[in-house]
């Protein structure tokens, strides 16, 4: 087993409360998306409220939600982001959601085993929206190696 696992969170803002026709194609996907994400090669973990997913948690506004999660590497993210059914939801997110102009998304990397609290996400979200990319804080545009891995570093 791997010493570190990929943590990630994303948020949005949501155009209208869940419970309105506006947001019903959003949320009566979600218990489906959220068990694609379970069953996924290199899933760990996902914060989960009590209704099954996280959309309770508000810690930045009544609007605002989250999703956060941990996987085993960047590789088994990256195919359940972009090369499963996840992705025809991801493409519909102007639906759903307002336009961020700041990032809205981040990586790094946590001890294996570590569930990441919803305070520690924002604070890495904060750090990469102030400093930019970097191993504390990237996202899948810029990547970074996990602490214990060899980086293997291509000429662009």
């Amino acid at each position: 087993m791997a010493d570190y696992q990929l943590a990630q969170l994303n948020i949005g803002t949501i155009k209208a409360p869940l419970d309105t026709p506006l947001m019903a194609d959003f949320t009566n996907n979600l218990d489906r998306i959220n068990a694609l994400a379970e069953a996924s090669e290199g899933f760990v973990w996902r914060l989960k409220d009590d209704s099954g997913n996280a959309t309770d948690y508000r810690p930045l506004d009544p609007l605002t939600i989250v999703n956060m999660s941990v996987w085993q590497d960047l590789d088994s993210l990256m195919q359940y982001v972009y090369k499963s059914e996840h992705v025809a939801m991801m493409r519909r997110r102007k639906e759903w959601f307002e336009r961020m102009e700041t990032a809205f998304m981040v990586l790094w990397w946590v001890p294996a085993g570590h569930e990441p609290s919803v305070a520690e996400a924002l604070e890495r979200l904060e750090h990469l929206r102030n400093n930019g990319e970097s191993s504390y804080a990237f996202s899948f545009r810029k990547p970074f190696a996990a602490p214990n891995s060899i980086q293997v570093v291509e000429a662009q």
